[in-house]
């Protein structure tokens, strides 16, 4: 399966939240075509997970959780993504405000 350009997959995961009537922000901009993207999850300002897009062994990309699980202290999950900001400069970090946050991430990482 072929990578969609990291500035398209991130419109179109805010553009689908959105949708919802839930919120999404970019936190950080990468490179628009080949940068990383890593979702923050957050539901009512509780943290609840880091996903990463990554590809799989099948060849097709995926959503990994990467970082800070369910309710992380908000220092941990900062420090985590400034870590992973400077390790990865090109990379994007998106934070998400989802009402059903299992059921999203459930249905982003196809596990659900």
């Amino acid at each position: 399966m072929s990578r969609l350009p990291a500035h398209v997959e991130v419109g179109s995961l805010l553009r689908s939240v959105q949708a919802a009537g839930d919120f999404g922000t970019i936190l950080k901009k990468g490179d628009p075509e080949r940068g990383s993207v890593m979702l923050v999850i957050d539901s009512r300002g509780r943290h609840h997970a880091v996903l990463e897009r990554v590809l799989g062994i099948d060849g097709d990309y995926q959503w990994r959780s990467a970082g800070p699980g369910d309710s992380a202290e908000s220092a941990e999950v900062s420090a985590f993504l400034a870590k992973r900001a400077r390790f990865d400069e090109d990379s994007w970090i998106v934070e998400l405000d989802v009402a059903d946050p299992e059921r999203f991430i459930a249905e982003t990482t196809g596990s659900g």
